[in-house]
Formats: C-alpha cells, structure tokens, sequence
C-alpha cells in the first residue's frame, strides 16, 4: 500500500499544481464567453448556421433512404426473375447521379450566371464540381450568394448539394420503375448520365432553381410558378421521362392478348411492395419538410404536417376509387394512392394551410386510380409511375393555384402574394401553374425521347424475347435474385434443404422418369 501511494505522490502534485494555476492566472489569459462566440461566428460556427446545416443534412439522408423504398416497390411488383436486376440498379442510379450531379447537375441546376452571363434563367453555370465563385472568379464565402434562390439559407454547399443530389436521384428512379422486366442495363446507364448532367438539372432551374419559370421572367406568365418540393421539377420530370421510355420501349412480352386488352401480370411480393411505401413515406418527411433548408424558423413543423395529411387523403382516395371501380381493395392501387397523395401534396407543402392537404391528397387518390387503368389499356407501366408521379404531380402542381396561402406566399416570395383562387379570386396563379407543367412537360419530353431514341437506334432499349423469358436476373447479373426457386437442386448443392429443395427435387425425377420437362417452378407464364 505504502509503495502505490508513493507512485500516486507525483500524480497528486501535479493535479494540485494544476488546480493552483487555474486560481492564479489572470481573467485575461482564458478566452471569455464572449470572446469564444465571436470567435465561432468569425469561423462560420455560430448563429443558426450548424443547426440548419445538421438539418439538410438529415433531411438529405431520408430523401437518399427513399432510393430502399423505390427498390423493395420495383422489386416487389416485378416477377421472380427479374427481382435481383432491381438491387444493381438503384446502385447504379445513386453513382451515376452523385458524380454526374457533382461535376455539371448540381451548377446547372442552382448556380448564378457567373459563367453563362444573361443566361441564368435558362441554365445555372456557378458551383461546377461544388466550386463556388463570385464575379471575376474569386471564391464565395459561406454565404452561398453564388446559389441565389438557396441564399435564404445559411447551410453550408455542401449540406445544399447533398439534399439536392438527393431529389436528381429519386426522379432518376422514376425513370426505371415504369421499365421493369425487359429494358437493357446499358440503356440504363447511357439515360441516366444524360438525365442527371442534364434534362433534370436544366428543367429543374427552370421550376425551382430561380429560373424563369419560377420568376416569371416571361409573357407567357402573369406570375412566377410555385413548386415547393418538386411535383413538377422532382416528380412529372421523371414521369415524363418514363413515359418517353416506355413509348419506343413496348410492353412486356405476353402484356396484351390477341384482343388487345391487357392482362394482369403480378408482381411477386405484394409485401415488399407495402414495405417500399412505407419506407417512402418515411422518406417524404425529408423530402418536404427539407424543402425549408433550415431548421430555425419552425416552418419544417408546419410542412411536415401538412405532408402527412396529404399522404392520408391519399390512400382514402384510392380505397374509395378502387371500392368504386374495382369493387375492391386493392393492394396495389392503396399502396399507389398513399404515393400519389404524396406527389401531390409536394409542391404546395410549403404553401397550403393544414387544411388543404387531406382534399388535395384525397383528388389525388382518385386520379391515381382512374389513371393506371386508363394507361394501362395502351402503355404497359407495371408500377403505374406515370399515373402517381405524373398525373398526380400535374394536380399538385395546379392546386397551389386553388390553394395557396396568401401568407405562405409572400413567406417563399415566389407567386401571386394575393394567393390561389379560393383566397384572391382570381386565375393568374393557376394559369403560372398550368403554363409551367405544360413547358416542363415538353422539354423533358422532347430530350428524353431523341435520347432513347438514339440508344435505341445505335445499341438498342430492349433485351431480346428469350433473354425477357428468362429473366433479367440470369440475363444481366448471371445470378437469380431467388436462386432456389429457378436453379436445379444438383447444382445448388445438398446446402439447399427444405420445401424448395423438396419440390425441385420430385420435379427433376418426373422429368427424368417420364422425358418431359417441368415448368421451372416460381416463373410466371406470359
């Protein structure tokens, strides 16, 4: 014991001396209160600066956790053999946006006219490769003036791009849900750098970005458009790319019969599609509520909320649509009426009272129902994207000129401050609206379809007959998503017990004793 105190004596002498020297020193030798706050707001750390960059930050991180959704929806409605593809898929949308959206999207999109000069209504060109400057290329400090319409917010670039790569990705995503089952990977990839370097970035400027759609810089506008989250720039952008795609691309083999009316092809789990929706509809309160880009001024709350009540008006819409025409509850239709609500009420979030979200949401579960019945006579979209983000992001889109909020518009500055129709009385924001949608609509149209075009003409969209028989999986990736489910119990191994194994097993003696091959068991017929 005598010896540990002896080893401890020094210890105690220097704490003690320690202790002493905080007594003595002069006040002026520590840094005060005072003196550390500013040296933080010097630094760019104080003020309201980290909680509303922490604050896009998160909100970036649910809109990116929507890409989990998009892949348990797109792989819960396509069939066994196409389950995998949907995995390296969203993989690839994410890389390709992030390097394409960091190096060109993300300036096109949101920079001043640093570069262009008097073009920056049409097309940002300040932050290439998250390099901001001012005039005469000196660089921008952490006021993000070289962003105008995000100068509102003091969060840093960084958080900014981040969120906003974010929403390139998920309208990417779009894209791809309305082609499962029969387009070719390389197709995929060639798309979706010209979509995230370019038809996304240049028509969401135009929409949201401070171009001249949102500031009226035009006869055609008798005020600026409103969109606040993207029913328009986010959703009926990727819409109306799918819609391109799905024009040269065709419907899945065996989709139409010789009378032309469509038959049903089921998705294979009806589960992972509801678990997709939920995961998007966590999503969403990112996607919205992010929109504020910022944290401070409580007005995430009140967006939230609004976002919610929109998303419930949703799924009564489509349950009392599909009760009305297909005398039923649908999973499908219920599980899209909750995502539409969602589209529609994306635009006006930041400018509707509480209200105004359950009727919006609720027209746009009817018209998502009624919608994938009427395409899907003509256009096969196993997801029905064109319906919930597109005819649904159309009615959001127009109801901000029906709903918006005089308060909520002089709030966002963008618009009529006299707000919708049922505040001012009058059109002039809904005609903003409608001229919007149809400009957007034309543009991405237009790009989308002498994109798919040209890759349909150089090294085709689509996957052959037999490689669509057989399944994208094993096509594609050389591997099912559901291995055995297809492959022979000899070649998986004795590892494969069980039901499956079990039945693989009988169906190989009885083609072995009778000389006609079974039906390889969980492929659906055509």
């Amino acid at each position: 014991m005598r010896s540990r105190l002896k080893r401890a004596g020094p210890l105690a002498l220097v704490a003690f001396a320690a202790l002493a020297a905080l007594v003595v020193l002069p006040g002026s030798a520590l840094a005060t209160e005072a003196e550390l706050t500013q040296s933080q707001t010097d630094a760019g750390l104080g003020g309201s600066l980290p909680i509303n960059t922490m604050w896009v930050v998160i909100a970036a991180v649910f809109v990116l956790l929507m890409q989990a959704g998009f892949a348990m929806l797109e792989i819960g409605f396509s069939r066994g053999k196409n389950a995998g593809t949907g995995v390296a898929k969203i993989l690839t949308n994410l890389s390709i946006a992030a390097v394409c959206y960091w190096a060109v999207g993300f300036a096109f999109a949101f920079g001043s006219d640093e570069v262009f000069g008097g073009l920056g209504s049409i097309i940002g060109s300040n932050g290439f490769f998250l390099q901001l400057a001012g005039a005469g290329g000196t660089e921008l400090g952490p006021g993000n003036s070289g962003l105008p319409v995000m100068a509102v917010s003091d969060a840093t670039v960084e958080a900014k791009f981040l969120f906003q790569f974010a929403f390139c990705a998920v309208s990417l995503a779009i894209v791809w849900g309305s082609t499962l089952e029969r387009i070719k990977y390389s197709a995929y990839v060639i798309y979706a750098i010209v979509f995230a370097s370019i038809i996304y970035p240049i028509g969401s400027h135009w929409v949201f970005g401070g171009g001249w759609l949102q500031n009226g810089e035009t006869g055609l506008l008798p005020t600026g458009m409103q969109d606040f989250a993207g029913s328009t720039a986010v959703h009926l952008i990727g819409a109306t790319g799918a819609l391109a795609a799905l024009l040269l691309l065709g419907p899945r083999k065996g989709k139409y019969g010789p009378d032309g009316k469509p038959r049903v092809i089921p998705g294979h789990s009806m589960p992972f599609v509801g678990l997709g929706v939920l995961i998007l509809f966590f999503g969403w309160f990112g996607f919205n509520p992010g929109s504020t880009l910022g944290a401070t001024d409580g007005r995430l709350a009140e967006v939230a909320v609004v976002t919610l009540l929109g998303a419930a008006g949703g799924v009564i819409g489509a349950f009392v649509a599909s009760q009305i025409r297909l005398k039923t509850i649908d999973i499908g239709m219920t599980a899209n009426g909750a995502i539409a609500g969602l589209v529609a009420i994306t635009a006006p979030s930041g400018y509707v009272e509480a209200w105004a979200g359950p009727p919006i949401g609720f027209i746009a579960g009817l018209i998502v129902v009624f919608g994938v019945i009427a395409i899907d006579k003509k256009i096969d979209d196993p997801l029905g994207a064109t319906s919930a983000h597109g005819l649904a992001g159309v009615w959001g889109t127009l109801s901000c000129g029906l709903f918006t909020s005089p308060r909520l518009a002089e709030y966002n500055a963008f618009g009529d401050p006299a707000g919708g129709l049922f505040y001012s009385g009058s059109v002039k924001q809904l005609v903003a609206q409608g001229v919007g949608v149809l400009v957007a609509f034309i543009f991405v149209f237009a790009l989308s379809y002498a994109t798919f075009a040209i890759i349909k003409a150089t090294i085709g969209l689509r996957v052959s007959e037999e490689e669509e028989d057989a399944g994208l999986d094993i096509v594609e990736h050389g591997m099912y998503g559901y291995p055995e489910q297809f492959i022979p119990l000899p070649e998986i191994g004795a590892a494969s017990t069980g039901p499956a194994a079990a039945a693989n097993a009988e169906e190989t003696r009885v083609t072995a004793a009778t000389g006609n091959p079974a039906r390889t068991r969980g492929e659906v017929p055509a």
